[in-house]
Protein backbone atom coordinates (compact mmCIF):
# COMPACT_ATOMS: atom_id res chain seq x y z
CA UNK A 1 0.00 0.00 0.00
CA UNK A 2 2.29 2.59 -1.32
CA UNK A 3 -0.83 5.19 0.27
CA UNK A 4 0.86 5.03 3.77
CA UNK A 5 4.08 6.41 2.48
CA UNK A 6 2.67 9.26 0.30
CA UNK A 7 0.39 10.01 3.43
CA UNK A 8 3.65 10.05 5.42
CA UNK A 9 4.82 12.31 3.14
CA UNK A 10 2.07 14.66 3.43
CA UNK A 11 2.07 15.00 6.92
CA UNK A 12 5.63 15.86 6.94
CA UNK A 13 5.49 18.63 4.70
CA UNK A 14 2.37 19.51 6.53
CA UNK A 15 4.16 19.68 9.81
CA UNK A 16 7.03 21.29 8.30
CA UNK A 17 5.06 23.84 6.96
CA UNK A 18 3.49 24.46 10.48
CA UNK A 19 6.84 24.10 12.46
CA UNK A 20 8.21 27.58 9.66
CA UNK A 21 5.38 29.25 10.42
CA UNK A 22 5.10 29.11 14.10
CA UNK A 23 1.74 27.56 13.96
CA UNK A 24 -0.12 25.53 16.86
CA UNK A 25 -1.84 23.60 14.32
CA UNK A 26 -2.81 22.30 10.68
CA UNK A 27 -6.37 23.15 9.64
CA UNK A 28 -6.01 21.80 6.16
CA UNK A 29 -4.32 20.31 3.47
CA UNK A 30 -5.43 20.16 0.12
CA UNK A 31 -3.65 17.67 -2.44
CA UNK A 32 -3.31 17.15 -5.83
CA UNK A 33 -2.98 13.12 -7.16
CA UNK A 34 -3.28 12.16 -11.13
CA UNK A 35 -4.92 9.28 -12.39
CA UNK A 36 -1.84 7.57 -13.38
CA UNK A 37 -0.19 7.47 -9.73
CA UNK A 38 -2.92 4.85 -9.06
CA UNK A 39 -3.51 6.31 -5.78
CA UNK A 40 -6.42 5.21 -3.68
CA UNK A 41 -7.89 8.28 -2.29
CA UNK A 42 -10.16 6.42 0.22
CA UNK A 43 -6.16 4.57 1.49
CA UNK A 44 -4.45 7.88 0.94
CA UNK A 45 -7.07 9.75 3.59
CA UNK A 46 -7.12 6.60 6.43
CA UNK A 47 -3.50 6.48 6.15
CA UNK A 48 -3.14 10.14 6.75
CA UNK A 49 -5.59 9.82 9.56
CA UNK A 50 -3.19 7.47 11.01
CA UNK A 51 0.11 8.68 10.80
CA UNK A 52 -1.42 12.45 11.87
CA UNK A 53 -2.89 11.62 15.56
CA UNK A 54 -1.31 12.60 18.24
CA UNK A 55 0.46 15.64 15.59
CA UNK A 56 -0.46 19.02 14.75
CA UNK A 57 -2.26 17.70 12.13
CA UNK A 58 -4.22 15.26 13.88
CA UNK A 59 -7.57 17.51 13.24
CA UNK A 60 -6.72 18.44 9.69
CA UNK A 61 -9.17 17.92 6.81
CA UNK A 62 -7.19 16.46 3.97
CA UNK A 63 -8.96 17.35 0.68
CA UNK A 64 -8.08 15.42 -2.35
CA UNK A 65 -8.04 16.50 -5.86
CA UNK A 66 -8.01 13.81 -8.71
CA UNK A 67 -6.04 15.08 -11.86
CA UNK A 68 -7.80 12.87 -14.81
CA UNK A 69 -5.49 10.82 -17.37
CA UNK A 70 -4.99 12.78 -20.56
CA UNK A 71 -2.87 12.75 -23.39
CA UNK A 72 -1.94 14.53 -26.95
CA UNK A 73 -1.22 13.10 -30.49
CA UNK A 74 1.82 13.83 -31.51
CA UNK A 75 0.31 12.92 -34.83
CA UNK A 76 -2.72 14.52 -35.78
CA UNK A 77 -2.34 17.46 -32.59
CA UNK A 78 -5.90 15.90 -30.77
CA UNK A 79 -6.44 15.65 -26.92
CA UNK A 80 -8.07 13.78 -25.06
CA UNK A 81 -8.58 11.55 -22.13
CA UNK A 82 -6.85 8.21 -21.75
CA UNK A 83 -9.35 5.34 -20.48
CA UNK A 84 -7.92 2.76 -18.64
CA UNK A 85 -4.56 3.16 -19.45
CA UNK A 86 -5.12 3.15 -23.53
CA UNK A 87 -2.67 4.84 -24.63
CA UNK A 88 -4.32 5.13 -28.38
CA UNK A 89 -5.11 8.35 -30.20
CA UNK A 90 -9.68 8.63 -30.07
CA UNK A 91 -9.61 10.48 -33.28
CA UNK A 92 -6.80 8.78 -35.62
CA UNK A 93 -5.83 5.36 -33.56
CA UNK A 94 -1.98 6.65 -33.27
CA UNK A 95 -0.24 5.36 -30.81
CA UNK A 96 2.07 8.62 -30.30
CA UNK A 97 0.42 9.44 -27.46
CA UNK A 98 2.10 11.93 -24.53
CA UNK A 99 0.80 12.29 -21.32
CA UNK A 100 -0.75 15.51 -20.48
CA UNK A 101 -1.67 14.97 -16.99
CA UNK A 102 -2.75 12.33 -14.76
CA UNK A 103 0.84 11.84 -13.28
CA UNK A 104 0.74 14.90 -10.65
CA UNK A 105 1.27 13.98 -6.82
CA UNK A 106 1.74 17.27 -4.70
CA UNK A 107 0.81 19.21 -1.94
CA UNK A 108 -0.95 22.11 -3.52
CA UNK A 109 -1.55 23.96 0.53
CA UNK A 110 -0.80 23.87 4.16
CA UNK A 111 -3.48 25.74 6.53
CA UNK A 112 -2.23 26.38 9.43
CA UNK A 113 -2.76 28.72 12.64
Amino acid sequence: MHELAIAQGILDIALNTAVNHNATSVLGIKVIVGELTGTVPEALEFGFVALAKGTMAENACLSIRIIPLTGHCRDCGSQSSIDKYCFVCATCGSHAVEIITGRELKVESVEVE
